[in-house]
């Protein structure tokens, strides 16, 4: 399933931003892993969004849907990528691009990493290839409420 290796992977060397964040679940690695890969919908993607099949390179589309505070109301966000490694179990690794108040069309990688410990699993999420601090921060801000809704959903 990932042990090919994708045809091209982004090149970021023109964009240095880069964040991490760690989050302890008390949930297996195989069903986070599940999470990335074909439960998006179940936690993340806007419901009736989401076209993903894990394979590397296979492309994926989903929405999201959120208020921001600078908006009257809900608001759809698309967000597009594909698959560069899959490890069963262990690491979910994708291009990720989204619009204005995402990655402003910035073509980034995130990496997730599941590590089995005896309370449960650590997830080390790192996501590079900001073109700017701004972008980074919104997503350093963004991701620790992901991770903890993931939580909530498992």
């Amino acid at each position: 399933m990932g042990t090919k290796p994708p045809i091209r992977i982004p090149d970021l060397s023109a964009r240095p931003f880069d964040l991490s964040v760690e989050h302890l679940f008390r949930a297996a690695p195989e069903k986070l892993y599940e999470a990335w890969t074909t439960g998006f919908d179940r936690w993340f993607a806007a419901p009736g969004s989401m076209l993903m099949r894990p394979e590397v390179d296979a492309v994926f589309f989903f929405e999201t849907e959120f208020k921001p505070a600078s908006a009257p109301k809900v608001q759809r966000h698309p967000h597009y990528g594909r698959f560069l490694r899959l490890i069963p179990n262990e690491l979910v690794e994708m291009t990720w691009l989204t619009g204005a108040l995402g990655t402003a069309g910035a073509e980034t990688i995130v990496t997730v990493e599941f590590t089995a410990e005896s309370a449960g699993t650590r997830v080390h999420l790192g996501h590079a290839g900001f073109a700017d601090a701004a972008s980074r921060d919104r997503h350093r801000e963004a991701w620790p409420m992901v991770l903890n809704h993931l939580e909530t959903k498992l």
